[in-house]
């Protein structure tokens, strides 16, 4: 057996969805093959702090998704540009601890960590990591730019319209002759459902504006579209496959982050999702075309309504899902065969890959 690959499995950070990482990062820890590799955990406090942290010790009330918190007595570590992976003290030295890491699994969601912002970081440090890069990350955050491209591409969105914090905001009476009643709002660069708002008449429509902007400085506002709610797993980069879709069935009003993340009752998960085979194929094929539109890699999972009239809409890409023990996309891949842990060293396969194509471009006329 040569020497394991060190994955620094990075978890955490600064958004909203700070609490949802830490149940992913537990998941891929406790799946990962250790006869591959060898876990490194790195865990992000709400202030931005790096945590080297041990298994014994890097988590506080990992069993309750309410009470699940980072503990804050690891050791504050660094990457810094062109080193390679080396994880230094905040000192500037070295840390003596795993030595290099090999790849980076960010397992962040939400700002500061799933838009592009990390990802950048990781190519600036040479390292591979697993996950669309800086421009898929950010187009697939930003739900505004997201639907104008997948709109460019010919591919069907609800209607939708944007608003920004520095101009005055339509009022309702406009929003809702356009998108029609009732709409959404919702921040433009957050997921799990933060700050999401369902919109059924003009008394919840200040309050709704005011706690999307809570989360984002630009919001969207969109068209309630009526139908199931499926989702697609995508997995490759070059030749991405797409999994059976699953259909999610919401005890909630919508598929709010209590639904998700808290509630094991707040929805159903049903994989495969009961549609017949050709609406099945179409989910498919859309998921990929979507994942290549938005130019993302490695994985994602895409949310889709299926009307009654057997028309597809697509709702949003999520460029890093969650992996909780209730999240849909390893629930979809392992229907489809592939087990949690073998999911896991594929996405660690295809960061290294890439990296070691784009390694090989030459980056001097000289």
């Amino acid at each position: 057996m040569g020497k394991k690959i060190v994955v620094g499995i990075l978890f955490g950070g600064k958004s909203a969805e700070h609490e949802v990482s830490l149940q992913s990062a537990k998941n891929v820890y406790d799946a990962i093959d250790r006869s591959k590799f060898e876990p490194v955990l790195i865990g992000i406090d709400k202030s931005g702090r790096w945590l080297l942290n041990d298994e014994s010790r890097f988590l506080l009330n990992s069993g309750d998704p309410r009470r699940i918190s980072l503990n804050p007595g690891g050791e504050p570590v660094a990457l810094v540009p062109e080193s390679a992976g080396l994880l230094s003290g905040l000192d500037g030295a070295g840390y003596a601890g795993p030595g290099r890491l090999d790849v980076v699994f960010p397992i962040l969601h939400g700002p500061f960590g799933e838009d592009g912002t990390v990802q950048g970081l990781l190519k600036l440090v040479n390292i591979p990591f697993v996950g669309p890069g800086v421009l898929g990350s950010a187009v697939g955050m930003d739900k505004d730019v997201m639907k104008r491209l997948l709109r460019d591409a010919g591919i069907p969105v609800g209607k939708f319209l944007g608003f920004q914090s520095h101009r005055p905001v339509p009022a309702f009476a406009e929003v809702s002759g356009v998108l029609g009643l009732p709409f959404f709002i919702k921040p433009a660069n957050m997921g799990s459902s933060v700050g999401i708002s369902k919109v059924h008449d003009e008394g919840e429509y200040s309050g709704a504006v005011k706690d999307a902007f809570q989360y984002d400085t630009k919001i969207i506002a969109e068209e309630f579209v009526p139908g199931r709610e499926l989702e697609c797993a995508v997995l490759g980069s070059e030749e991405p496959a797409a999994s059976v879709p699953g259909e999610i069935i919401s005890s909630h009003e919508f598929y709010s982050y209590n639904a998700k993340y808290l509630d094991e009752k707040g929805a159903a998960l049903n994989i495969p999702a009961n549609i017949p085979e050709e609406t099945q194929k179409r989910v498919r094929e859309l998921a990929i075309k979507t994942f290549q539109a938005l130019c993302c890699e490695g994985l994602s999972r895409v949310d889709f309504f299926l009307k009654e009239s057997g028309e597809l809409v697509v709702n949003e890409i999520n460029t890093m899902p969650g992996f909780t023990r209730i999240s849909m996309y390893p629930k979809l891949w392992e229907a489809c065969g592939i087990g949690y842990t073998e999911l896991i060293s594929r996405l660690i396969d295809l960061a290294i890959r890439r990296f070691e194509k784009e390694r090989a471009l030459k980056t001097s006329v000289v």
